[in-house]
């Protein structure tokens, strides 16, 4: 009896010794693919310190650039000068809008149209600025122009005062959407009344 016994326990224990061996064994291999994958992404580098170190005052430099950069736009453009010994004068860019404005006079049948073009001194940002906001820029002349009424039309200042109003409106959209407005004057190219 004590032989089989004997077997018996030798066969419950090795179930039992062939698992406490596997799980050993895989708890093993995690141990050293964790290891190893720490020691290849530089986990135990001494050097880390350093490269943080250099890391934050690269980025600090960079904010450093690019908030000088925003001071710069936010000031705005600059005036161009012409290249004349004897006088400072500045140089006129000149912009035609692509599209004449149509707009009814208030309380009329008449319809005014007119092809409207703009002056500055500034460089091409304004121009650009011009032509990127095209659509909320001919929306604020439009309504401008449709404020207008008969009696105003026949004043003799009347294109005058309006291309001043026109200048200011405009001024004031680019300002809101651009932070700098820079047009210098608004001139008709065409203008009618019907």
């Amino acid at each position: 009896m004590s032989d089989e016994q004997l077997e018996d326990e030798e066969k419950a224990k090795s179930p039992i010794l062939k698992i406490i061996l596997i799980v050993v064994g895989i708890l093993l291999l995690i141990g050293i693919t964790v290891g190893g994958t720490l020691f290849a992404s530089g986990f135990f580098d001494a050097d880390k310190d350093v490269d943080a170190e250099e890391a934050i005052a690269a980025l600090e430099a960079e904010a450093a650039v690019q908030a000088a950069a925003a001071e710069a736009a936010a000031a705005g453009p600059e005036k161009v000068k012409q290249d004349s010994p004897e006088l400072t004068r500045f140089e006129q860019s000149y912009f035609q809008l692509p599209k004449p404005l149509v707009a009814n006079v208030a309380n009329s049948r008449k319809v005014m149209q007119g092809t409207v073009a703009i002056m500055t001194h500034y460089d091409e940002r304004v121009v650009a600025n011009v032509e990127k906001h095209d659509f909320p820029l001919r929306f604020a002349m439009l309504a401008v122009m449709r404020r207008v009424t008969e009696p105003e039309i026949s004043e003799p200042d009347f294109q005058t005062n309006l291309a001043a109003t026109l200048k200011m409106e405009m001024n004031a959209v680019l300002e809101s959407l651009e932070d700098f407005g820079g047009i210098e004057a608004v001139y008709f190219t065409e203008f009618v009344v019907q």
